[in-house]
């Protein structure tokens, strides 16, 4: 039976890998050796009319094979063709295998990742309820506060149930469609967040250089028209990522050191130049977060410039401190995706792999987190009307 002549290696396989294999399986998965759990060789070989899998491992000190009881055979129900390196066609599924390298403390990990989490939902939730609920926090300042904090539900919801079952439950795989539905999502939202933030400066500074006009420039017509250019920005900007992505060939390579997908990180598993990705996924950086952080800073020039021009003290400190929390919020998201994005385009040899993936973790959840905890501590009307829903809902009880 001839052998393929690729051979993959993953080193420091993780555990999911190991209890997918060993288990009782289905009656197309069985498995033929289980040696040694150091590093893991697979290769493929063909008959006429099925692919069999073999998998080796093989202690890495002494290059012994050393045999378990689980002896078993495993037939890998796909053709040999999707793991060929000549084929074409687009895999079947990918296998995100969680932060590299810290394999041992996933479950430690996920542990303040789903309390992150649940604190997102709650913050987020209880912003929304309020405003909601309150038709005189109906105004623009906290219309866009509504949509940012939908925002930051739909991005940690998108991500994080995966990452949480990646981290304890070893359920990494994820289909090709799949994970290209959860990519699309995590960029769009990402660039819609960045168009809220503008919009939210925007919306500072029309209330501070030019309070009269403040409610005819900001009607409701008018901030529904900018929800709809942020919503149809990212759309457009981010759905050529799917094209660019099923164009490329990946040869079998179908395993992910990842917790969720993003664009680079399938890019990268491609056997083919990939320029066009890197410099389109640069490109929609600068365009939507870089154009986006570059007119909030000209925004808040005009806005401090506005502000230490008024007469009063007080007004002052009270501009000041409405803008401090949209600036505080400014600064968790833009710093960590900035910090992500440069060093996964240009760090990517020199900052180890996962420091990477445990940062992009966190861009994906300190915001949601902070951004009520931000806007629920610094906003007067906010927390007053929390306090006081809270405790209508102690005496109903």
């Amino acid at each position: 039976m001839p052998t393929h002549p690729n051979y993959v290696n993953l080193a420091r396989a993780p555990m999911w890998f190991y209890n997918r294999i060993t288990s009782q399986g289905t009656p197309d998965a069985q498995v033929t050796e289980f040696l040694s759990l150091d590093t893991l060789q697979y290769t493929f070989t063909q008959s006429s009319k099925r692919s069999i899998f073999h998998m080796k491992m093989h202690d890495p000190p002494t290059g012994q094979q050393c045999h378990h009881p689980l002896d078993r055979t495993f037939h890998w129900p796909r053709s040999v063709s999707a793991f060929n390196s000549s084929d074409k066609r687009l895999p079947d599924t990918f296998i995100l295998t969680g932060i590299p390298g810290l394999e041992p403390f996933h479950t430690w990990i996920a542990i303040p990742f789903c309390a992150m989490y649940v604190v997102a939902l709650v913050g987020n939730a209880a912003l929304l309820l309020v405003i909601g609920t309150d038709s005189t926090l109906h105004t623009p300042m906290y219309l866009f506060l509504c949509l940012l904090s939908f925002t930051d539900l739909a991005l940690s919801s998108t991500t994080v149930p995966k990452m949480l079952s990646i981290l304890w439950l070893h359920a990494g795989e994820i289909s090709f469609g799949g994970c290209l539905t959860q990519m699309f999502c995590v960029h769009s939202i990402y660039a819609l967040e960045s168009s809220v933030l503008l919009a939210m400066a925007f919306d500072r500074y029309v209330a501070i250089c030019n309070p009269l006009r403040y409610t005819t420039i900001l009607s409701h017509t008018i901030i529904g028209q900018m929800v709809f250019v942020g919503i149809f920005r990212s759309v457009a900007i981010v759905s050529p990522f799917i094209f660019l992505l099923r164009r490329l060939p990946y040869c079998g390579h179908h395993v992910m050191a990842h917790t969720y997908c993003e664009h680079m990180g399938i890019a990268r598993l491609a056997c083919a130049n990939i320029t066009v990705n890197v410099v389109y996924g640069l490109t929609v950086a600068l365009l939507a977060m870089g154009l986006d952080s570059i007119l909030i800073a000209i925004s808040y020039g005009f806005i401090l410039h506005a502000v230490f021009h008024l007469p009063s003290r007080d007004a002052q400190h009270k501009a000041l401190s409405t803008c401090g929390s949209h600036l505080g919020v400014i600064l968790v998201f833009y710093i960590p995706a900035f910090f992500s994005f440069l060093t996964h385009r240009f760090g990517h040899n020199r900052v180890p792999r996962h420091v990477h993936i445990f940062l992009a973790n966190l861009y994906v959840l300190v915001p949601p987190v902070l951004n009520p905890v931000i806007y629920g501590a610094r906003t007067k009307e906010i927390r007053s009307r929390l306090l006081r829903l809270l405790h209508l809902g102690k005496i109903s009880v």
